[in-house]
């Protein structure tokens, strides 16, 4: 990513922990990352623009924190508890990771629509951020992917592997409730421990 672009969204997402992003103004935005408001609008064409690039690289963020969370560990629990410890962490330090997870948007902050939107920008990582952003269901879908990619073993059967995949999708759902209300005792791990101590395709 240009870093004009990546300068660019660091003052965006600077901004939106101070204001609302009603109150975030393109100008001053293009001031605190040190470049002309004219570069602000070509690399992102608008505000909208620029709050679907902010959203896209906050979930690219995410995504890249489950796949480290995932060879974190040696055992395959401990990578799964990992995982949900890390959506966990990341929810609860980034307001846009949160929502994005939960599809609960505060007031303040943006709230592009998910579907794509038509988009003539000459910017390669514009026009990805104009395409469909990631709903709830598909950041379930993401991670569990993930996940599954990173536990499945040489020879395993279709019926381990679709066991597999229905305990890693619980993890995930499980980390994203933990989201909305924090674990007691124990914590997120100690819940994905717990919950994966009959399934045989996750030892």
């Amino acid at each position: 990513m240009p870093a004009a672009r990546e300068s660019l969204l660091d003052a965006a997402s600077t901004a939106l922990g101070r204001r609302p992003w009603s109150a975030v103004r393109m100008v001053d935005v293009a001031a605190a990352a040190g470049v002309s408001r004219q570069t602000l609008y070509n690399e992102f064409g608008s505000k909208e623009g620029l709050a679907r690039a902010l959203v896209r690289r906050e979930a690219d963020a995410y995504l890249a924190g489950v796949e480290r969370a995932l060879v974190s560990r040696a055992e395959p629990r401990e990578r799964l508890a990992a995982a949900a410890e890390w959506t966990v962490s990341a929810a609860r330090g980034n307001a846009l990771v949160r929502a994005m997870l939960t599809g609960c948007w505060a007031e303040r902050l943006p709230s592009p629509t998910l579907s794509a939107v038509p988009s003539s920008s000459a910017v390669p990582a514009q026009r990805r951020a104009d395409g469909p952003l990631p709903s709830p269901g598909d950041f379930v879908g993401l991670v569990r992917d993930r996940a599954v990619a990173s536990l499945t073993v040489p020879g395993v059967s279709k019926s381990e592997a679709a066991e597999l995949a229905r305990a890693c999708e619980l993890v995930v759902r499980l980390g994203v409730s933990c989201v909305l209300a924090p674990a007691g005792e124990g914590g997120t791990a100690g819940m994905v421990r717990d919950a994966l101590t009959t399934v045989r395709s996750v030892s």
